[in-house]
């Protein structure tokens, strides 16, 4: 039986099947559902897995499956990392009577996958697709989550989006600081600057932004112009090597250099106002330039963390000079 994962956000007790299965890459919206499972469940206990655990010790799992004692309640069961693997050990336990609740977590499952196939065309199997996340949706769970806020103007919410990058896990983090942040219920635009570091953010994000377009000029002023919090180091290296990581993944799928095809096909996907820097990034990268200089930020941060005598700052913008200059070269 096929479920949509905007009814069960709206109500989780839509899921009747014992067995369910919800696979995607929305890793944000499988915790989100989760956390919905537990609450229903307060008085269950639940009972976590991983898909290679269970079969390091299969009869261990059907003891726990099986067995009752006495001295516990109801349990319920999250398998995580589940694969097509798995299919054979559901249909076993499907002979069985009296199923206990199974909930079963995968990253995404195309097509041609068994597992998902056989879910989706059972009556008595429970299955939810959760794919990526795009504004719309975003935009629904702040309205949902800030219900009642003062202030929540089109300008902070998306003030509040941006700062996500399409990441629903990011985005509760987010608005749970929000929420605790203005416990008065009333937004204020200048603090919420503050409060999600935007100001600060944006300097650096264009500054990283301009070493990897490879523009001396701008990468060399925002330099000279830039303050770096020493506290925020790793932050800075993070925030590096995560859009390294990002240009890697579109370089490896953009096929006749079509990038703009690539970047539309990336997941999680990339937030629109982003694609034009995206593109204009990728541009000037191969895999082999962008390997070369993950492994540069990976030798800085062993330096960081291993050595407090040097100038963190200046290591992080000396990385942004060579990310500068090597996206010049041929």
């Amino acid at each position: 039986m096929i479920y949509k994962s905007y009814q069960l956000e709206q109500d989780i007790n839509t899921l009747k099947n014992n067995i369910n299965l919800f696979y995607g890459e929305n890793l944000g919206l499988k915790n989100d559902l989760k956390i919905k499972i537990k609450n229903v469940c307060k008085k269950t206990l639940i009972k976590n897995f991983n898909q290679e655990d269970i079969f390091a010790n299969e009869n261990n799992f059907f003891n726990e499956l099986f067995n009752k004692s006495l001295f516990e309640d109801k349990k319920i069961f999250f398998i995580n990392q589940a694969n097509d693997k798995i299919l054979e050990l559901i249909m076993e336990i499907e002979k069985k009577e009296n199923n206990p609740n199974i909930f079963l977590f995968s990253e995404l499952l195309d097509k041609r996958s068994k597992l998902r196939n056989y879910f989706e065309k059972s009556r008595t199997l429970g299955v939810v697709a959760c794919y990526a996340d795009n504004e719309i949706s975003l935009k629904n769970i702040i309205l949902n989550k800030l219900n009642g806020y003062k202030g929540l103007s089109s300008q902070n919410l998306n003030m509040i989006m941006e700062n996500c990058g399409l990441d629903r896990s990011k985005l509760n983090n987010e608005l749970n600081k929000v929420a605790i942040f203005f416990e008065n219920k009333i937004i204020d635009t200048n603090k919420l600057e503050v409060l999600l570091n935007l100001k600060e953010n944006n300097n650096f994000d264009l500054l990283k932004d301009q070493a990897l377009i490879g523009d001396k000029i701008k990468t060399n002023r925002l330099i000279s112009n830039t303050i770096l919090e020493k506290e925020r180091n790793i932050f800075y290296l993070n925030v590096i090597n995560q859009r390294l990581m990002k240009l890697l993944e579109i370089v490896k799928i953009a096929k006749d250099n079509n990038v703009d095809d690539a970047i539309n096909k990336i997941k999680p996907p990339i937030f629109w106002k982003d694609k034009t820097i995206f593109n204009l990034q990728a541009r000037k990268w191969d895999q082999n330039k962008l390997k070369k200089m993950l492994g540069q930020t990976y030798k800085i941060e062993f330096k960081i963390k291993s050595n407090s005598q040097i100038t963190h700052s200046l290591l992080i913008k000396k990385l942004l000079v060579d990310i500068c200059c090597l996206a010049n070269s041929s």
